[in-house]
């Protein structure tokens, strides 16, 4: 047994395209977090009734792949071409029924495992939905293992940047799954401790969940980040603004026939 694959355990967690590549294979489903910002903008979308095509970057078509737009960079929004990889952005743009949005990260690692098992594009607004649902499913358990995988950020050599704001949206999302919400340090109540024994976390997976709860502040943490500073420096500000809106949605994006829809109400992970 490879004991970087964490078999045995219920909830796994790791980072980027590697650890989605080994991973993910033999989960029944994967959560994707990439905060700022592919699945952040995946949920802005969904709320909105789009479904999202995820794509590699360098894999994406220059502007329509049978007649579904395509996003573009931050910087290069056109009249034509309005959708772009930010939140904010996406909430001013013309709706569209269908959108491929590549990223060289989240979209990336979607694109890459989406045969492998089940897949839902999890963020800081939709973590608590996304647990729930999952939970409910009974996703978690070592017959059923789950994979949460941060997708980092990148170096300039193309090397993995393990990200902040992805710790903190892996972590919600596993802690919503183990107690049913994932309020920074709170105390799960009596109920859902009694039910927590279903998923068994590995070591990674608790470690990313105690981050989640041990941060006072999440939003103030990722505003204040690495990440977070490089955005607002580019006037992006509001795209973290958007990132940090927790528990916003209750939208959970799961990956049907390419795209991710939302999951319809009382739809399991069957």
């Amino acid at each position: 047994m490879e004991a970087w694959l964490q078999q045995g355990y219920g909830v796994r967690f790791d980072w980027g395209p590697e650890g989605a590549r080994r991973l993910a294979p033999g989960s029944a489903y994967a959560v994707v977090v990439d905060v700022l910002s592919f699945t952040t903008s995946v949920s802005v979308l969904v709320d909105a009734g789009t479904r999202v095509h995820p794509r590699a970057w360098h894999e994406a078509p220059p502007a329509s792949d049978g007649g579904i737009p395509v996003a573009t960079g931050r910087r290069s929004t056109t009249p034509e071409r309005p959708w772009s990889l930010s939140p904010a952005a996406l909430r001013r743009a013309p709706r569209t029924p269908d959108l491929i949005l590549p990223s060289p990260n989240g979209s990336a690692i979607a694109a890459a495992i989406q045969d492998h098992c089940g897949l839902v594009a999890g963020s800081l607004r939709n973590a608590a939905a996304v647990g729930r649902w999952l939970r409910a499913a009974g996703v978690g358990t070592p017959e059923r293992p789950l994979t949460v995988i941060a997708a980092g950020e990148r170096w300039p050599d193309g090397s993995l940047r393990p990200a902040m704001e992805d710790l903190l949206g892996a972590g919600a999302v596993i802690a919503a799954l183990r107690t049913g919400s994932p309020s920074p340090r709170g105390t799960a109540d009596l109920a859902a401790r009694a039910t927590a024994d279903l998923t068994t976390l590995s070591p990674e997976a608790d470690l990313a969940a105690r981050a989640y709860r041990a941060t006072a502040d999440p939003r103030q943490a990722i505003m204040d980040s690495a990440s977070g500073r490089e955005l607002a420096a580019i006037g992006f500000a509001d795209d973290v603004a958007v990132a940090v809106e927790i528990g916003a949605s209750d939208t959970v994006p799961i990956l049907r026939d390419g795209a991710f829809s939302a999951a319809g109400p009382g739809s399991g992970a069957g």
